[in-house]
């Protein structure tokens, strides 16, 4: 009888282990997504160098001022005004290639704009030392 009762008590603590790591792993794609939203949001409205101040640190060192401002300048701007943006996967991860071991979340939205219809937009926000989510890459395709 003990035995069994040792299991089910072993069966429940990993049962609320689990939850808590999906809860944890929910909690940091929603907080991440909001922050990629946020920054987005700069974008959409040709913010760029603000985009560029509330990138993360590894974004800033690796891709300067003015090589965001010419990037985003020569592939949003052909692309024309957002007409729609819905979220499609938010994945995360404490790996990712090429980057430090981290927390990141790969958040990945269908985008449409007045130039192109059909658009995958690839941001991932990581977690920074001070505990505020902010974006690390960003792509389209």
């Amino acid at each position: 009888m003990k035995a069994s009762l040792g299991l089910v008590l072993a069966g429940v603590v990993l049962t609320i282990v689990v939850m808590i790591s999906v809860y944890a792993d929910q909690s940091a794609e929603k907080a991440a997504q909001k922050a990629a939203e946020s920054w987005l949001s700069l974008i959409d409205s040709g913010e760029y160098s603000e985009s560029w101040n509330e990138a993360a640190q590894i974004f800033k060192q690796k891709v300067s001022l003015q090589q965001w401002k010419s990037a985003l300048e020569s592939v949003r701007i052909p692309l024309g005004k957002l007409k729609s943006r819905r979220l499609k996967t938010a994945t995360y991860t404490e790996t990712l290639p090429g980057a430090p071991d981290g927390k990141y979340v790969v958040i990945q939205y269908e985008t449409t704009f007045d130039n192109k219809k059909s658009a995958i937009e690839t941001v991932t926000p990581m977690m920074e030392k001070d505990g505020q989510w902010r974006v690390s890459g960003y792509f389209i395709k």
